[in-house]
């Protein structure tokens, strides 16, 4: 028998206090489970960034441009893009970072234009250190599923998303 948790509380209190409104309480109470979750990692994950001087979003950053492979420079539209930001918030991450020596602006060779940011050896060295341990936070994280778990809630996830990414919201 699964163990009774806080969102069994609120859902127990739901159908106590309004039996005769229809509500999804499975959806209501999977719906709390998944946010409890991301709430609480996310504060794990934020402490993980916080131990290496970064917030999120830096993070981000620098890992979008380690992972676009070598030289590990993009130009800020495609940072932006990458990262579903606007082009003036992916300008003020950048400016932190550079400030911090951690990426450096240079003029395209191929568009004066444009510029490209790019890691400095400090920022690809300290991004390769904070993958590590974010990989290893994010393990520790799903660490209480054991066998085919994660992958079971892996494909569950994957069907989950994709139906909220192509479907209507509703009572829009």
């Amino acid at each position: 028998m699964t163990q009774k948790d806080q969102v069994d509380t609120m859902v127990g209190q739901w159908e106590r206090e309004c039996p005769g409104l229809g509500l999804d309480l499975e959806a209501m109470g999977i719906a709390a489970r998944l946010g409890r979750f991301v709430l609480l990692a996310e504060r794990r994950v934020e402490a993980t960034f916080a131990a290496h001087g970064l917030r999120r979003g830096e993070f981000d950053v620098l890992a979008t441009l380690r992972r676009s492979g070598a030289p590990y420079e993009l130009i800020p539209s495609a940072l932006a893009d990458a990262l579903l930001m606007t082009r003036a918030g992916i300008t003020s991450r950048i400016d932190r970072l550079e400030s911090a020596g951690l990426v450096r602006r240079r003029v395209d060779p191929e568009d004066r234009r444009s510029v490209k940011v790019a890691l400095t050896p400090a920022g690809r060295e300290l991004t390769e250190a904070v993958v590590a341990a974010h990989a290893a936070n994010e393990g520790a994280l799903l660490a209480p599923l054991v066998g085919e778990e994660r992958a079971v809630l892996d494909v569950l996830l994957r069907k989950l998303l994709a139906g909220v990414e192509e479907g209507p919201v509703a009572g829009s």
